[in-house]
């Protein structure tokens, strides 16, 4: 595609403009993940600008088109994960099919139906388990794969992209602590998940090292939504002795404690400190704003589309298995806990 004075642009000409070497670029449009990630950024966006796309980096066997599939598309979270695979996508000049499929079996059928009659240069599955006869179905199809956040562990020669979840669930139980929390609720993820149960491992591992006890009574299910987190914050502040602060492994759960609390009459942090997980844009909008970990949704979507354009391309990964750092975030729901 043409520059905006009508020649091609080239590489060097990118590179030129970024301030960067002609390899970085290079490593940028090949998915490398040895870029720091403003640099990345600051490629991409000048890619997007210009428009351009590698000559003969299309044949007449790639589909153009990268699926995107998700249980459910009733999340915050899935429109992140969406942001990033569309980012790499445009600039790749790849479209993004996305579909729900509501862990159904009758729609998982329905969905392989309409890939076999379509093509695709690969699918990205998110927070779900792909099981051997769908994995089976895939390769006979040639369609590489590339799984976010798996439910179960995936079959070695599937590439992952997750989050330290665990590493997150540490630093958020350790926040509460160094503020003299003791008592300390948690609202868990689905248990089938990887990443919730390495989020609890996390809050457990945290509370061990401090030498507080662990207790079953504070731990309460949640699903990542905010029905679930109304419903186990409401739990938690019934028990004879209700906790300091409750740690909720979900931003949504975050929020369902938030609307439990505030029926109590209580306030955050004055009365209950919250802390949240996933930073999505609206925890800083929250009232209090949210002390959350953030994890780097749009990120993971960037790097599971790279990862499996390049694999559509015949081209090698750096490592199947891939974990992007989370940090915490503080801001007002949390604080010291009110002295009897």
């Amino acid at each position: 595609m043409d520059g905006d004075d009508g020649r091609r642009i080239t590489i060097t000409a990118i590179a030129r403009e970024a301030g960067v070497s002609v390899p970085t670029v290079s490593r940028v449009l090949n998915g490398r993940s040895d870029v720091a990630p403003d640099t990345r950024e600051r490629v991409e966006e000048l890619l997007r600008q210009h428009g351009y796309q590698r000559r003969g980096s299309r044949t007449v066997n790639r589909a153009g088109l990268v699926d995107l599939v998700f249980n459910d598309l009733d999340s915050p979270w899935a429109v992140e994960i969406i942001r990033g695979v569309e980012d790499v996508g445009h600039t790749a000049g790849v479209g993004t099919v996305v579909s729900a499929i509501h862990r159904q079996s009758t729609a998982v059928r329905q969905w392989l139906q309409n890939l076999r009659a379509r093509a695709t240069d690969g699918v990205i599955f998110v927070t779900s388990h792909l099981s051997p006869p769908l994995h089976a179905q895939l390769r006979r199809l040639n369609v590489p794969v590339v799984v976010v956040d798996p439910a179960g562990v995936p079959a070695t020669d599937v590439p992952t992209v997750g989050a330290t979840n665990w590493a997150g669930g540490l630093a958020a139980t350790e926040h509460l602590l160094s503020l003299g929390h003791r008592r300390i609720g948690f609202v868990a993820g689905p248990t089938h998940l990887l990443c919730s149960r390495a989020r609890l491992d996390g809050h457990r591992a945290g509370l061990e090292a401090a030498g507080v006890p662990v207790d079953d009574r504070l731990v309460q299910p949640g699903d990542f939504y905010h029905a679930s987190g109304f419903a186990a914050g409401t739990a938690l502040l019934d028990l004879d002795e209700p906790p300091t602060a409750v740690f909720a492994a979900s931003d949504q759960m975050a929020f369902g404690v938030y609307e439990a609390v505030r029926r109590r009459g209580l306030r955050i942090p004055d009365d209950v400190s919250v802390v949240g997980f996933d930073d999505l844009p609206e925890a800083r909008w929250a009232s209090p704003p949210l002390t959350t970990v953030r994890q780097p949704l749009v990120e993971m979507g960037r790097l599971a589309a790279r990862t499996v354009l390049r694999l559509a391309q015949g081209e090698g990964i750096d490592s199947p298995r891939v974990e992007l750092a989370t940090n915490l975030v503080v801001r007002d729901s949390t604080a010291a806990p009110r002295r009897p």
